[in-house]
């Protein structure tokens, strides 16, 4: 379904994609300058190492979130029937599996270097005649890595809600837990000052367990997506509740015999499959047109329904199934 401006939203969650927008190219150019700004401040800490590299690959969501936004529009092909929906989908898994994999990284070469039993040491540095410990840049780096992240995802939060955007809202989780690792490097730091040399990679393995944590959960939940399965929530919290909402709205149809509703996730928009079997063959052909209208205006993310009519319905899963049973309607 297109919107008289050409778009697949309607203009109100335009607006949000749009502000959506504006802040991922924020968040892309605040992350470049975190990383400048740690790297100059890295010494032997692994900790701050961990933090560095987090900060690195948190750039993979926004710039995944850009690129799909520049392809999710585009109108169907012959080698693309179905558009380009699927380009969010795409992007998720691809900041998903680098949030995953850099996690696992950290967590070996923390471990390793805790067997090991690596002394880190945090010099003297010399700024304008002056001796300061190169632990107190790094904290200052720290701590400016920290607020922004904070405010950054509070606002992607409800953003990502609106539109039903899973990546936005991994790019806000990613940004809610660098204030964390954040902090946490920060007490590996101090731990080195106060010469509890394990405490650098200690905070370095706590940091990868949480990249890991959230990584294999989004891995998890863009597969599924890839694979069809029933529109979850944006935060992976459970199924949609839109598809309980569509069975219960065609279970009402006073024409609707029986049905099978089944919905699946394409980016931002759900496509999906109605059988109907009507009580008569009267009008069938107006009577589905309607239908199909119908729920394309119940909410803006059934942008792809097709609805068919058939005379009986079987081996269908019980749960997609809607009017085969009076209570149901």
């Amino acid at each position: 379904m297109r919107y008289p401006d050409g778009s697949e939203l309607p203009p109100e969650a335009e607006r949000a994609n749009r502000r959506a927008i504006r802040l991922e190219r924020i968040t892309l150019a605040y992350w470049v300058s975190v990383i400048i700004v740690l790297y100059f401040t890295l010494g032997q800490s692994q900790a701050m190492k961990a933090a560095w590299v987090e900060d690195i690959l948190a750039t993979f969501a926004p710039m995944s979130f850009l690129i799909a936004a520049r392809y999710r529009h585009r109108e169907p092909t012959a080698r693309f029937p179905w558009g380009y929906h699927r380009a969010i989908t795409v992007a998720y898994l691809v900041a998903a599996t680098a949030l995953m994999g850099f996690g696992a990284f950290i967590l070996y070469d923390s471990i390793e270097r805790l067997l090991v039993g690596t002394h880190p040491a945090i010099g003297m540095v010399e700024i304008f005649d002056f001796q300061i410990w190169l632990g107190w840049l790094m904290l200052v780096a720290l701590a400016y890595s920290v607020f922004p992240t904070m405010i950054l995802g509070r606002i992607k939060q409800p953003v990502a809600s609106e539109l039903h955007d899973k990546v936005l809202f991994a790019d806000a989780e990613t940004n809610k837990a660098d204030w964390m690792t954040a902090l946490a490097a920060a007490v590996g730091v101090v731990g080195i000052g106060f010469g509890l040399w394990w405490a650098d990679a200690v905070a370095a393995i706590a940091i990868s367990l949480s990249i890991l944590r959230d990584g294999s959960k989004y891995v998890r939940g863009a597969v599924a997506d890839l694979m069809d399965s029933a529109p979850t929530k944006y935060d992976e919290e459970g199924l949609h509740p839109l598809g309980d909402e569509v069975r219960r709205e065609v279970g009402s149809i006073p024409w609707v015999r029986e049905a099978v509703v089944r919905l699946r996730e394409s980016g931002h928009v759900f496509a999906g499959d109605v059988w109907v079997v009507p009580v008569d063959e009267r009008d069938t052909i107006d009577r589905v047109e309607e239908l199909t209208e119908h729920l394309r205006r119940y909410d803006w993310r059934l942008a792809d329904i097709v609805v068919s009519p058939v005379r009986s319905i079987e081996d269908a899963p019980s749960d997609l199934r809607v009017g085969a049973d009076p209570s149901a309607r």
